[in-house]
């Protein structure tokens, strides 16, 4: 059955459930708007609760038959889903790049990623074994007894995706939840929705059981909450913003819970750096995608000595960036939508009243926000510590490598740091102090590579992803005792 109904405005997707692609019996539909060229792209499903119910129902019943087929054979859907997703590229690409406005090439790469990324899940499910245990290696204990130590699945998976990557990071909870044996009802964001329905269009084409996969789409005030608390889910992986995170938290009760969400993420630059390498990786880190990502690095605390001299080097790096349409691969592309837009630029006015010099930037078209570098910061801006998740990068000038760790410790985030010097015991003296997931030294701060483990602290998240802890947190492990006569 075709995912899309024709219309002569904009194409009309369906939603997929029991292997078949339908129209909701809402009769509501959701449109999905460009970021840049601010026309309809296609409009999604507004699904009701009881087609909520049903994909619940269905899943379950599928998850009964999946957790007892063989890992090889799961591995074969998997591996099926990641060659139809290179086949189809370029065609998901084009939806991304026009859906949530990132380069196609950006948007290419990032199928090919989720593909990767498939295949290393298979890889890595294949290889994990259980574990026995000896009743006589613990003092007292009986010889008699023998342990079997195995992970079992937990039986439907909430997989809610963000807008920023709609497919690697879908994929992402998808793969890692059908491979340890588990049927997944996939929620992706309003604004990234089409791509998921193209992620899911290439596994269909897998031959997965029917069943075991569920896209819903739909208005949040209506099946948000009602997925979240719903009896029949349990297990949630959930990456987007933190106040979302925060109040999903409160709504799901007694199961195992995942939360990917925002950063704050630091760039130190001690006064023995290689400044020209730092600000390579400062503006890599902060302006691709125009910063719409958890891991850019979304304040700078730089050593007073060196400060100017690094100012000057990121003035000129960032206004070579390239600012317009993804259709043409700038690196400067229009936020999500309008109210993205707004924060940012009020963020920008706020530190200007108080102070904050405007080194290079603070233009707007639309929704299009240029990079913009603000020196000068300090702790009574609000830039200073809430997430643009946009192109802007506060400047804080620190006298001491304990003030850097004071001032990036006091932000309620926790996701990643860098650090950058030339001395490998400094780096680590500082780190060690970090309170982060995650530390780069001389390196931006980043997701990858997918198998590392991934992890928020604080208000960043909760739980770790990477592909071996992704497969762990939707499994539990159950242990079977032999009494040997």
């Amino acid at each position: 059955m075709s995912t899309v109904l024709t219309s002569t405005k904009a194409t009309t997707y369906k939603f997929y459930i029991k292997g078949e692609w339908r129209e909701s019996k809402s009769s509501q539909t959701i449109d999905i708007y460009s970021p840049y060229s601010h026309e309809v792209v296609g409009k999604v499903q507004a699904i009701t609760r009881e087609e909520v119910d049903e994909a619940i129902h269905f899943a379950h019943e599928a998850q009964k038959v999946w957790k007892d087929i063989s890992l090889q054979e799961r591995a074969k859907y998997l591996y099926a889903w990641a060659n139809e997703l290179v086949d189809m590229q370029e065609e998901i690409a084009e939806i991304i790049m026009k859906e949530v406005g990132k380069s196609r090439s950006d948007a290419q790469k990032e199928v090919i990623r989720t593909a990767e990324f498939i295949r290393y899940t298979v890889e890595e499910a294949l290889h994990m074994h259980g574990e026995s245990m000896r009743g006589d290696s613990f003092p007292g204990g009986a010889a008699s007894k023998l342990a079997i130590v195995q992970r079992v699945p937990l039986g439907v998976v909430l997989a809610v995706a963000p807008f920023n990557y709609p497919v690697n990071l879908a994929a992402a909870k998808v793969a890692p939840a059908l491979m340890t044996g588990n049927a997944v009802i996939f929620k992706p964001a309003t604004q990234g929705s089409i791509s998921g329905v193209k992620m899911i269009e290439a596994l269909d084409k897998s031959g997965l059981p029917k069943g075991l996969i569920s896209l819903v789409t739909g208005r949040g005030s209506i099946i948000g909450d009602y997925l979240v608390e719903h009896d029949g889910i349990n297990m949630i992986s959930f990456t987007g913003g933190t106040n979302t995170g925060v109040h999903l938290a409160t709504k799901a009760k007694m199961i195992p819970l995942v939360l990917e969400l925002g950063g704050k993420d630091p760039g130190i630059v001690c006064d023995d750096a290689d400044l020209k390498e730092a600000a390579v990786q400062i503006i890599s880190g902060a302006f691709s995608y125009s910063g719409q990502r958890c891991t850019a690095i979304k304040r700078v605390l730089v050593h007073e000595n060196v400060a100017d001299e690094l100012v000057k080097i990121l003035k000129a790096e960032v206004e070579k960036l390239s600012v317009g349409s993804p259709e043409h691969e700038s690196t400067i592309v229009p936020l999500i939508d309008k109210a993205s837009a707004d924060f940012v630029e009020g963020l920008i006015d706020d530190a200007i009243q108080k102070g904050a010099t405007v080194v290079t930037g603070n233009k707007r078209e639309r929704n299009l926000i240029y990079p913009t570098l603000l020196d000068h910061v300090t702790g009574n801006m609000d830039v200073a510590w809430e997430e643009p998740f946009g192109p802007v990068v506060p400047i804080i000038r620190v006298k001491s490598d304990e003030e850097a760790i004071q001032v990036a410790n006091k932000s309620e985030f926790g996701l990643q740091a860098s650090i950058f010097t030339k001395d490998i015991n400094r780096a680590f003296a500082i780190a060690n102090k970090i309170e982060t997931g995650s530390v780069q030294i001389n390196g931006r701060t980043e997701r990858g590579p997918d198998h590392f483990p991934f992890i928020g602290v604080k208000k960043s998240g909760m739980g770790a992803q990477g592909i071996r802890k992704s497969l762990e947190s939707m499994t539990r492990e159950k242990v079977t005792v032999l009494n040997i006569q």
